[in-house]
């Protein structure tokens, strides 16, 4: 064989390696390398997809703890009304009960004067007639005595 037989033959070799290549080899490799750009590209979407949802997350987050600070903030605000109103009906019980309680403390000191007073009337119409019994010296029946007890404390 001649360098030319030789090379003729080799590159009938290379050619039929060349066609068994592009007919079995390379279009599983071309499979492989295409799912595997695929599997990248959806990896890469999805990634995106995640970036934007997760974006959107936080944008949502961010407006709950918004919306719930408000509401946080009516609510204490709410409860601060209510403390006061309480705290002032609560006040306003209380001097209602204090100004009850003097009122009843000064009729009751009124009532214990004016029972003071009729005592005291007693007392001096009793030693009046004590007096003028002394000064009489003689005993006087008890239907006078009342009569005239009564009539020194109407004068009294």
């Amino acid at each position: 064989m001649s360098i030319n037989a030789t090379l003729f033959v080799q590159a009938i070799v290379f050619l039929i390696l060349v066609l068994f290549t592009m007919k079995f080899v390379w279009p599983p490799i071309t499979k492989a390398l295409d799912e595997r750009a695929q599997k990248i590209a959806d990896g890469l979407a999805a990634a995106d997809r995640a970036k934007t949802e997760l974006a959107a997350a936080d944008q949502r987050v961010k407006q709950e703890l918004a919306a719930a600070s408000n509401e946080i903030a009516t609510r204490l605000a709410d409860a601060e009304r209510r403390a006061q109103a309480i705290i002032e009906e609560a006040k306003a019980r209380a001097n209602d009960e204090g100004n009850k309680i003097v009122a009843a403390a000064r009729a009751e000191a009124e009532q214990q004067a004016i029972q003071a007073r009729e005592a005291l009337r007693e007392q001096v119409a009793a030693l009046a007639v004590k007096g003028a019994e002394q000064i009489l010296r003689k005993e006087v029946n008890a239907g006078v005595h009342a009569d005239l007890l009564n009539r020194l404390k109407t004068e009294l």
